[in-house]
């Protein structure tokens, strides 16, 4: 009886150590720290960017993720999924238009539907205002085109 619970407690932290590994492959990650450092809560309570402190660190599936203050770090982990960033991280506009990963100005984001999404915007280009022009179809094919990545 030890040896099957043993056997499957092992069996059961390979399989999340797998999965922790395959986020860490396919997320925009800069030095593992998800969202370039930017505290993901405050997109959605304060409406702006705001640089994480490494202080306020918390890691959620092996991916590390940053905070300005102790309430948005306990906000995240009470619910970590409703703040993740959408398609890992990566533009949301490449995605929909080119299906790439495509780094972003972490800056430069909507919330659409409850949801965060980064973009984009350097170089005189930001992806935002084109993903506003047509965002219902390039947000569609975003969606497609991550399940395919993220595989």
């Amino acid at each position: 009886m030890r040896i099957t619970m043993l056997a499957t407690l092992l069996a059961l932290s390979a399989a999340a150590f797998s999965q922790d590994k395959k986020r860490q492959e396919v997320l925009n990650l800069e030095d593992g720290v998800a969202a370039q450092g930017y505290d993901v809560v405050a997109y959605f309570k304060q409406g702006k960017a705001v640089k994480g402190n490494a202080a306020n660190t918390v890691s959620y599936q092996g991916v590390k993720y940053q905070f300005a203050t102790a309430e948005s770090q306990k906000a995240f982990e009470a619910n970590p999924s409703a703040f993740e960033p959408q398609y890992g991280g990566w533009c949301a506009y490449a995605m929909g238009n080119f299906c790439k990963k495509v780094e972003v100005d972490p800056k430069t984001f909507k919330i659409i539907d409850g949801k965060l999404f980064l973009f984009y915007n350097a170089l005189l280009n930001n992806t935002l205002t084109t993903w506003n022009k047509d965002e219902a179809n390039l947000k569609k094919k975003a969606d497609s085109n991550w399940k395919k990545l993220s595989k």
